[in-house]
């Protein structure tokens, strides 16, 4: 009976081995650490695929628990004010200085906008709460974190025209006043698909000729730039990598634009565009605009126009900001991206990067050859990375020189 104990422990304990092993490139940093908290999103995206496939909930209902785990009570504290407010009706977190430092200056302010895919995460899940602090104490900041509403319930554009409220009504002088910012020191950042929301609502903000408060910069943090080529060089090589494969990717572009479960097979198969779409792939050419040694094992092939017309508009810069003309390019501020290695959306970043230099933008491009995506949410025990700091510390640094 004892021998039997055994191999039924051993057998029990090689499966686990064998689930939460994943072939991780060799350079990538505490590589156990990655595949352990990488088992647990496997897990639950398994979990959210079964339960969606029987009926009993929506994949993103499931996934959701990764927002609730990680949520906190954003409170005051001796360095650190923090009140929820509503800001032209959408919820946000506001964090400024407890107290004047006595210099009487006026102080930087950031917008921040949260990742997840559109569809997950929260300005109150404990790394972002932790973010915001840090920002406010590193730069006498006010920060302003944007709770927009979320898909599936909420398809585009509306997380947008969220964040561009809150944009619009803090940039009012009385506001800026309120809060005592300095309005010619503002900045827009966010992460993944926060970073899209940043790089989209900063195009929109300086079009607009009547809007008397510019942004100063904006800042980037392995955004998501473009929803028409799903198989760039990053896609393809990192379309198995923790913390976000292709298919994760891929689902929350789907779910960002529509419920029909159609476009999303077809955005798997990279066979969702139009007519329309086709005509602006110029402005996303990977073999192109990306740097040569990240396409030279490639190969590049015109995409297919599907035969089924999209319901959604795939070429919306609300959505792509990477598919807007070199003309809008030339407005936008000083810039910082961030690009990890590591992470399917690596080359949406590094092209956007290409175009905003040819445009004559002033650029900063941090590119983490050991990176992987999600890094700004690995700052705390017990998934702290220790390259998730040093990005903190490159994007807080820059911040306070730029800003």
């Amino acid at each position: 009976m004892q021998s039997k104990g055994a191999l039924f422990l051993l057998a029990v304990c090689a499966l686990t081995a064998y689930y939460i092993y994943s072939p991780i490139p060799e350079n990538i940093e505490q590589r156990w650490k990655l595949m352990i908290t990488d088992c647990f999103f496997r897990s639950l995206s398994h979990l959210a695929d079964f339960t969606e496939l029987i009926g009993l909930a929506e994949y993103m209902d499931v996934m959701m628990i990764i927002t609730f785990l990680e949520n906190v009570v954003p409170v005051s504290d001796e360095r650190v004010k923090v009140a929820e407010e509503r800001f032209d009706g959408v919820e946000v977190v506001v964090y400024e200085p407890s107290q004047d430092r006595g210099t009487g200056e006026m102080r930087r302010a950031v917008i921040y906008l949260h990742g997840g895919g559109w569809c997950l995460g929260s300005a109150k899940m404990g790394p972002y709460d932790h973010l915001s602090r840090q920002t406010v104490t590193e730069l006498n900041a006010v920060v302003v974190a944007v709770e927009y509403r979320l898909a599936p319930p909420y398809h585009f554009p509306v997380a947008f025209e969220d964040v561009y409220r809150v944009v619009k009504y803090f940039l009012q002088p009385d506001v800026l006043d309120r809060y005592k910012v300095d309005p010619e020191r503002v900045a827009v950042s966010g992460d993944s698909a926060g970073g899209n929301l940043a790089a989209a609502v900063t195009q929109q903000m300086q079009l607009e000729p009547n809007q008397l408060v510019k942004l100063k910069v904006q800042a980037l943090i392995y955004p998501v730039m473009q929803a028409l080529d799903l198989n760039t060089p990053s896609y393809q090589q990192n379309q198995h990598m923790p913390i976000l494969p292709r298919t994760l990717m891929v689902r929350f572009w789907s779910e960002y634009f529509t419920s029909d479960k159609s476009f999303l097979t077809a955005m798997l198969a990279n066979n969702h565009n139009s007519a329309e779409s086709i005509a602006l792939l110029k402005f996303a050419n990977w073999s192109v605009f990306l740097p040569e040694p990240y396409r030279r094992a490639y190969s590049y092939s015109g995409l297919s126009i599907s035969t089924n017309k999209p319901s959604v508009s795939l070429v919306d810069p609300r959505a792509s900001p990477l598919l807007v003309p070199d003309s809008v390019l030339r407005q936008l501020p000083k810039t910082y991206v961030v690009t990890c290695e590591y992470d399917v959306l690596r080359d949406d970043g590094m092209m956007y990067v290409t175009r905003l230099r040819l445009a004559g933008v002033h650029v900063t491009h941090e590119h983490y050859r050991e990176g992987f995506h999600g890094l700004v949410m690995f700052t705390l025990w017990p998934t702290e990375f220790e390259i998730a700091n040093r990005i903190t510390d490159g994007y807080l640094l820059w911040l306070k020189e730029n800003l």
